[in-house]
């Protein structure tokens, strides 16, 4: 999971892709990029380990001249967090100038990898797989050139040919030297890309913008002209002009249900669903499981995990007609534990991030509302802190399905191992994260929370509750050898 942004305006356009990074923190917080160009092609580019905050100063800021740029905020799921060679963006400088980021993860990176080196004769750097698919458009642009000018249909062609050749999510922006912006999305949309325009300051046609989420066009002034379609590459030319074409064979929109469970803001709207509807529709639907799996009077008083399950708790408590209280105290100023690497950071952090109120636990049977449980390694903490804080009985509830199974598309959910689900029974669970009752959203229920929010969204991907690979090219073999990569 990242967050991306590319724009093209009427001026520069530095400080409006620093402040759309900023909305987009929340996406990754491993390291941040902005990438910027010149009409006569020259880029300028910076990125950084850390926050948007703590990684642009005003000289970075000067330097990054242009009426064109993009911007990245990354949560590493390839190549390695702790490294400034692996943050985005990525460039090349064959055919004209490539500078591009990406949102997403590549599940063919093996065969990618030495098509590159043996039959394309390029050299990779690094272990990312942005970094693949940057030579892989280079070169399928390099093929698709005819003439002295590049056109949109040329770049088009390319695109199509990098739907072929590669696999899994891939939500892309990329800027061409002298040329202009393309963005593009996998065939199967699994990760958010939205489109925007607005009239110029000047008066004299119009500037575009394309983000990961709509809060960020909203934010900015932008009107939202629709999702990229999945398949669909969007050309924008340095004077403007908007070019489009469907690039991929039998494209369908299978977006991700964990955007809509914990990844993306709830002020976003996403393939026309809102983030924060589709919680709440969640949370009345895993009301209707919680009152059938927990004994009666059982539950004194409702409590959310801050942030992301608050709508949940709060229609759980509103159909249940229980007290809905805010036991926790969130430190803003600690990330989001779930991206977060590493087991020992994680559960260090919980701590520092929630504080329990004792005068809201105290002697009370309590429900708590996360929006999921992937390690378990947050959840047991905080049920030992409503413990320590005086609770009587700990209910714990997740307004998602048990993660029974990695995540190749985008998440850091490589290793089965690593999930708390995995192999186990929900009672098998609540014992092992200390929880009296527990109880888990339904698969359908999920589902349906999510899609009754829109009548062009069919079907989602949802292979890290089911074990279904929307692309259907995740192998066994392929999951096993994530897994030993990551625990080499």
């Amino acid at each position: 999971m990242c967050g991306i942004v590319g724009m093209v305006g009427n001026g520069p356009v530095n400080q409006e892709i620093y402040d759309a990074l900023l909305l987009l923190q929340h996406r990754g917080q491993d390291s941040t990029g902005i990438a910027t160009a010149e009409p006569n092609g020259v880029f300028h580019l910076n990125k950084q380990r850390g926050q948007v905050r703590e990684a642009f100063r005003t000289r970075d800021m000067r330097g990054l001249l242009g009426n064109i740029g993009l911007g990245h905020v990354r949560y590493a799921t390839k190549g390695t967090a702790s490294s400034e060679e692996e943050a985005q963006p990525f460039y090349v400088n064959a055919p004209y100038g490539i500078v591009l980021v990406h949102n997403g993860n590549l599940t063919n990176t093996r065969e990618l990898t030495d098509e590159l080196f043996h039959k394309d004769r390029r050299h990779l750097n690094t272990s990312s797989d942005t970094e693949l698919l940057v030579n892989v458009l280079a070169n399928e642009l390099q093929g698709s050139i005819s003439g002295l000018q590049l056109d949109p249909e040329q770049i088009f062609t390319a695109v199509s040919r990098v739907h072929e050749r590669v696999e899994g999510s891939y939500a892309t922006i990329a800027l061409v030297a002298g040329y202009g912006l393309l963005a593009f999305r996998d065939p199967f949309g699994i990760r958010p890309l939205i489109l925007g325009t607005r009239p110029a300051l000047d008066g004299e046609g119009y500037e575009w913008i394309v983000a990961s989420e709509s809060l960020v066009l909203e934010n900015a002034g932008f009107e939202i002209v629709r999702d990229v379609e999945p398949g669909e590459a969007v050309f924008i030319s340095i004077d403007g002009k908007l070019h489009t074409k469907q690039c991929a064979k039998d494209a369908k929109l299978m977006p991700c249900s964990f955007e809509y469970v914990y990844l993306a803001r709830p002020d976003s709207e996403m393939n026309g669903i809102s983030v924060y509807e589709a919680r709440l529709r969640m949370g009345e639907r895993l009301a209707d499981t919680i009152a059938k799996y927990t004994p009666a009077g059982a539950i004194d008083v409702v409590m959310p995990i801050p942030d992301s399950s608050r709508p949940a708790a709060m229609q759980v408590a509103r159909k249940l007609g229980i007290e809905y209280r805010e036991g926790f105290y969130k430190n803003r100023y600690v990330g989001r534990t779930f991206i977060m690497p590493g087991q020992a950071v994680r559960k260090k952090s919980v701590r520092q991030k929630l504080n329990a109120m004792s005068s809201e636990f105290k002697g009370k049977n309590v429900l708590l509302i996360d929006d999921s449980i992937v390690r378990g390694t947050t959840s047991k903490e905080i049920i030992q802190m409503a413990r320590d804080a005086g609770a009587k009985t700990v209910t714990f509830a997740s307004a998602a399905p048990p993660v029974r199974y990695p995540h190749v598309y985008g998440i850091n959910m490589p290793s089965r191992h690593e999930l708390v689900a995995h192999g186990r029974t929900i009672p098998e669970i609540a014992q092992e994260l200390g929880a009296d009752y527990m109880v888990y959203q339904e698969i359908d229920d999920l589902k349906a929370a999510i899609l009754e929010g829109s009548p062009d969204v069919e079907d989602l991907d949802m292979s890290c509750f089911d074990g279904r690979y929307v692309t259907g090219t995740v192998s066994e073999e392929y999951l096993a050898w994530v897994e030993g990569t990551q625990e080499s």
